[in-house]
């Protein structure tokens, strides 16, 4: 899963917003704050659903019967798959809120979130033995999509939380730089 995700991501191609940035200096952390709040929200909105799933999820969900831990754990793992898969899709763009632009030019990530897919759905429906799960309905293939789309609308409001910019606090270039002067008074 994150050998495909790290391959979705680095063959998106570079769109001119990427390339109208000024480049960055050896020195500059290459995690920003931007990436970290999107990874801390998305980080406490999957431990808080997939810690309620498991220690609650066979009576929230009336799993009963002798497979009941077998499926409540397959869920688990098939919900912390598609938060992955819907995160990847965030991941896109860690600033804007339409990530869907220019997602559906670009085949070699359709095609590798497709492939992430699909090999989930070969784990656990066919893999079981190998894996560690068992089949699941279709209605926890149905709540497992859903748990990991709403991770979409975390995402939405995670990057309305501003966070600190550190080129527009301190006037310096990324190279340590002052950044000269501009605008219309010094015309």
């Amino acid at each position: 899963m994150d050998t495909l995700g790290a391959l979705a991501l680095a063959t998106e191609p570079p769109n001119d917003g990427l390339l109208k940035k000024p480049p960055v200096g050896r020195g500059t952390n290459f995690i920003t704050k931007t990436i970290w709040r999107n990874t801390i929200g998305q980080s406490i909105y999957q431990l808080i659903v997939l810690a309620i799933l498991n220690f609650d999820g066979k009576r929230l969900l009336r799993i009963g019967g002798s497979d009941a831990t077998e499926v409540l754990n397959t869920l688990i793992f098939n919900s912390f798959v598609f938060c992955q898969v819907f995160n990847e899709i965030n991941s896109r763009d860690m600033e804007k809120i339409n990530i869907f632009k220019g997602m559906f030019d670009c085949c070699i990530f359709l095609m590798i979130i497709f492939a992430t897919v699909a090999f989930q759905a070969v784990i656990v429906e066919f893999l079981g033995a190998f894996a560690s799960t068992v089949p699941l309905s279709w209605q926890f293939w149905l709540l497992s999509v859903l748990i990991g789309a709403i991770s979409m609308p975390v995402a939405v409001i995670l990057k309305r939380i501003p966070v600190e910019n550190k080129n527009t606090t301190n006037k310096q270039h990324h190279d340590g730089y002052d950044a000269l002067p501009s605008g219309p008074e010094l015309a």
